[in-house]
């Protein structure tokens, strides 16, 4: 699939910008707008026309931008958090930035809401072509477009909570067996620890969850072992599957399966924040050349972006 040039890509996503603005604002006497998996899905086509996305890459500098200008003009306060390292290969400094996106920044009390944005420079499970084009629909762009769509109800999200979206770089810059994973939110829990341990610290984060690999099309979200056994983040699991339930949201199994080392890993360990992983890590097109739109699903992105919007909302 070639990549549509990038002024048509700006174009497709102010498009989508502005159509989100509108569905957001409803009639009077009306019920608030639901979560749009369509919506959702479309802002996932709209980061797979970049194309590949690794860190330090051309692709990704133009998803940063495309994803600054969507959350600031949806009405979130965007910083980035910009950090480097060596590639391994040529010993060259990769520019990598973690972009957090900030809703009600009067509340000192808050909840992150994370997901990693960068796309692993091969796929390198593809029994084909394990060096070909890899542009992560499912394993890079899924979580993304979920905070996409969740950001038209942040402005009058209710209740004494705050959120932020932080968008993780370098979850998977990983081109050898031995180069580490979750840079980006390794680099992140250690700033936020040093501010709660150096009493500079502006806010607390109450509890953290990771949105990744949620649009397949055959969804099933199994409760991850990490988040479920620590007993500081099995009550953020429980809410959570327990807000599905309710909803009769029937993708979020409420019994563990897989064991997974991802962006909650760090933050809960190195910055000590109860944090989730939101994760179907059954899917059969991982780090492949066929994670693509094609196989991913608009009812997937809606299971889980309705989950979520409710448990943000019931948030006290």
């Amino acid at each position: 699939m070639a990549g549509r040039p990038w002024s048509v890509v700006r174009a497709i996503a102010a498009g989508l910008i502005v159509a989100a603005l509108i569905m957001a604002r409803p009639c009077r006497g009306e019920e608030p707008p639901a979560f749009s998996g369509p919506q959702a899905m479309r802002h996932l086509e709209a980061i797979c026309e970049l194309g590949p996305r690794p860190s330090g890459s051309a692709a990704m500098a133009r998803q940063r931008e495309l994803l600054a200008t969507h959350f600031r003009a949806a009405g979130g306060t965007v910083s980035g958090q910009a950090f480097q390292i060596r590639d391994r290969r040529t010993g060259a400094a990769v520019h990598m930035e973690n972009l957090i996106v900030t809703w009600h920044p009067d509340r000192r009390d808050r909840v992150l809401i994370g997901a990693h944005y960068d796309t692993r420079p091969y796929p390198d499970r593809d029994a084909v072509d394990p060096r070909g084009r890899f542009v992560g629909a499912n394993d890079g762009a899924s979580g993304v477009a979920v905070l996409m769509e969740l950001a038209r109800f942040m402005p009058t999200l209710p209740g004494p909570v705050g959120v932020d979206f932080v968008l993780f770089d370098a979850e998977e810059y990983v081109v050898a067996p031995r180069d580490p994973y979750c840079l980006g939110s390794t680099f992140f829990a250690r700033q936020y620890a040093a501010e709660q341990d150096g009493g500079r610290a502006t806010h607390r984060y109450r509890a953290g969850v990771i949105l990744d690999m949620v649009a397949d099309r055959d969804l099933e979200i199994w409760q991850e072992r990490h988040s479920i056994e620590w007993p500081d983040t099995r009550p953020v699991v429980e809410s959570i599957w327990a807000v599905a339930t309710r909803l009769g949201v029937r993708q979020f199994v409420p019994r563990p399966k897989h064991t997974v080392e991802d962006d909650h890993v760090p933050l809960r360990m190195i910055g000590r924040i109860p944090t989730c992983d939101v994760i179907d890590f059954d899917y059969p097109h991982w780090h492949t050349t066929a994670d693509t739109p094609a196989n991913c699903a608009p009812d997937s992105l809606e299971a889980v972006g309705k989950v979520m919007l409710e448990w943000l909302r019931e948030q006290r």
